[in-house]
């Protein structure tokens, strides 16, 4: 689906931040996948990717022109990568979408009148407990500027959309986050053999952090009957090592690294009975909406973020106790109920076409 501006004049946009397509590594990924299939038409789409990670080069993909960083597009040198990114995209933009904070340290240098800067914010970053004092204090420095010195700030839940304005007295652009790629499928007998699914399980999906609960999520579930599949990064930091290896030889709970097939994902995850949601931090989170629009039953983190996203609609915990007795005791009815009021909600809310439509409008609003 291709959506029409009905003007002449192609808008230069350009989308810096993500690690790059084709989309294979996360949430930004797949919202400029959807930018660029839907837009395309309409827009002259320049997409900055990370030659560290896309070793074979190629220079367009859906409508879109692919320029290449020399540096990895997290950690530390995320920083220069979206400076670098910036600087070239002032050359020629006339939107730059800014996926994240990570170089917002520059873009008062680096900021021309021409080219209307739009920031994403996606969550709030200095909160997460994974970051050492001085890199919380760089991340809220790189909020503040973010927020201060960029034409037009887009999150993608009203909590975080409250927050901005609580703290810095500025309006902010609510569009939430596409999950209809992930689609409902039938479990295959390979895929059950390959990663020993059990016949009724709960699932969850996330980075291995401690901000998305994991050790309590792996705690209940040592100690109940209902088995466990958790899908994660595991091997990416010793937090992740020291849990998978405590956690690996308990009978209920399966530990698969993190799988980047989507059909296999989607095999493993639209079949289970429950879902499970951890994160405590951040906005709407892509795993959540596309639990919703698979339409399964959700137990979730008991903070407004992820209330916000569900509409209150599915039921939640605030710690190990609370998502005990939540699971033990499950009433089936209860949890088809939920399940069929996620995928209602997702369908209203959180469809790719919604999504892409929101973001035509908001560009159409800043450069006419």
């Amino acid at each position: 689906m291709n959506i029409s501006l009905n003007y002449n004049k192609k808008i230069k946009l350009s989308i810096i931040g993500s690690v790059g397509v084709p989309a294979n590594y996360g949430g930004w990924e797949t919202l400029v996948e959807n930018i660029i299939f839907q837009l395309g038409d309409n827009f002259e789409i320049t997409v900055f990717c990370s030659s560290k990670i896309y070793k074979d080069k190629i220079y367009e993909y859906k409508n879109a022109k692919l320029i290449y960083v020399n540096l990895y597009p997290n950690g530390l040198q995320s920083i220069f990568y979206d400076a670098i990114s910036l600087y070239k995209s002032n050359k020629f933009a006339d939107i730059t979408l800014i996926l994240g904070i990570s170089g917002a340290i520059f873009i008062p240098f680096l900021k021309k009148k021409k080219n209307k800067l739009v920031i994403n914010l996606d969550g709030i970053e200095w909160k997460r407990s994974k970051w050492s004092f001085f890199t919380k204090i760089f991340l809220w420095l790189s909020e503040f500027i973010a927020v201060k010195f960029t034409d037009r700030v887009i999150v993608d839940n009203k909590g975080i959309s409250d927050y901005i304005f609580d703290k810095y007295k500025k309006k902010t652009n609510l569009i939430a986050y596409g999950g209809d790629q992930a689609q409902k499928t039938v479990l295959s007998a390979d895929v059950v053999f390959a990663y020993n699914i059990p016949k009724i399980y709960a699932f969850k999906v996330a980075r291995i952090e401690p901000e998305n609960n994991v050790e309590m999520i792996l705690n209940v579930f040592s100690k109940i009957e209902l088995p466990l599949v958790f899908v994660g990064n595991w091997d990416s930091s010793k937090y992740g090592r020291d849990l998978k290896r405590r956690f690996s030889m308990v009978n209920n709970i399966i530990i698969l690294d993190a799988i980047y097939d989507q059909k296999i994902l989607d095999q493993i995850r639209s079949n289970a009975f429950l879902y499970i949601h951890g994160h405590s931090v951040g906005g709407t989170n892509p795993s959540l909406v596309e639990a919703m629009c698979l339409g399964l039953p959700i137990f979730a983190y008991d903070v407004n973020f992820n209330r916000m996203t569900t509409e209150n609609s599915c039921l939640y915990f605030a710690n190990e106790k609370e998502l005990n007795n939540l699971i033990k005791n499950i009433d089936r009815n209860l949890i088809y109920k939920i399940g069929s009021n996620m995928k209602q909600i997702a369908d209203k809310k959180y469809k790719w076409n919604l999504i892409v439509d929101q973001y035509l409008t908001f560009f159409k609003e800043i450069v006419y």
